[in-house]
Order: structure tokens, then sequence, then C-alpha cells
């Protein structure tokens, strides 16, 4: 239960600021349909993570875990640096507008602002570091979820009165404390 809750909790904080939740702003600002776009965030989340869930297992599995451990402990330093950096929502992602709907607007939009995305990554290093990938997947698409929805039906109002900047610190610090103890754990053993 522990690796659904830290993986809830870390990419919930991530997800603050980040790209796909300015992205869930414009698509409630544009299309005014609060639950296919909150449908569509669901799905595209369940989709990548779960990819990038099996992907972590798989190097858990194939890698030596001593190894295993020093790539987990850089890679969520790495990532308490990255969350502080803040994004921007690029224009063609603000400019999605398809003749296939919201749905399918809001789901391949998610789908393709996720790849290679800070909490992608985080769901990779988490599903090799707990190796229990469905409670990983379902922490991360649930932190998703809970910084993501808001930002639907509340729209851009949200964005004014959050301090991002201290929710990215916050962010980054869960990230470092992860990173750190994991390699504690590897120079240990």
């Amino acid at each position: 239960m522990i690796e659904f809750l830290i993986s809830m909790g870390v990419v919930a904080l991530a997800e603050i600021g980040d790209k796909t939740q300015l992205l869930a702003l414009v698509l409630a600002a544009r299309f005014r349909k609060t639950w296919p776009i909150v449908l569509g965030i669901l799905c595209a989340t369940v989709v990548n993570h779960g990819l990038a869930g099996a992907v972590g297992t798989l190097a858990a599995w194939l890698i030596d875990a001593g190894v295993l451990r020093w790539l987990l402990g850089l890679s969520f330093l790495a990532m308490a640096v990255w969350v502080l950096v803040p994004d921007r929502i690029d224009g063609e992602e603000a400019d999605a507008v398809t003749r296939h709907g919201v749905f399918v607007t809001t789901f391949v939009s998610f789908f393709l602002a996720e790849m290679g995305d800070k909490t992608q990554i985080a769901t990779v290093a988490l599903a090799a570091q707990y190796k229990a990938p469905l409670l990983v997947v379902a922490g991360t698409t649930l932190g998703m979820l809970i910084a993501d929805v808001p930002a639907v039906f509340v729209g851009g109002k949200l964005g004014e009165k959050l301090p991002l900047k201290v929710i990215r610190i916050v962010a980054a610090l869960l990230f470092a404390v992860l990173g750190v103890a994991t390699l504690f754990v590897a120079t240990t053993g």
C-alpha cells in the first residue's frame, strides 16, 4: 500500500503546474465539456503510465539490483531538479482541435504530452523501485487525476491561486528524499 500512496503523492505534487495540467485548463476553457475531458485524461494516463510501469518492471528484472538502485537513486535526484523547472504548454498542444471530439482530442493530447514527461519517468522509476507495477500505476494515475481534474472543473482561475513555486519545492524535496534513501540502500546493501 505504501507503493500506491508514495506514487500518488509524488505525482500529484509533481503535476501541479505541469504542462498536462495546463493542457487540462486549455481544454476545459475551449470545449467546456467536463466529463469527456476527465475521461480522456483518465484513459490516456492509464495507458501511458501502464506502459511506463511495464518498462520499470522490465528494468527491475533485467538490470542487476545494485546497479538498478544506483540508477534509481540518481534518477530520483534528477527528478528533484527537473520538477523545479516550470512547465509551459506548447502552442501546438494548446491548439489541439480535431474533428474527432473532445474525448479523443483529450486522450491523444494527454497521451502525447506525457511521453517523456517527468510523471511518466517517475512512474518508470517507482515501478522499478517497488516492483509493484499495478499499485504504482494506480497511484500515479490517481495522482494525475488529483492534480488535473480540479483544473478541468475550476478552469483558468485555479492557476492564479496556487503557490506553484512552493508546490514545486515540496515535490522536489520528495524526489530528493526518495533519491537519497535509494542511494543509501545502494551503498549499505
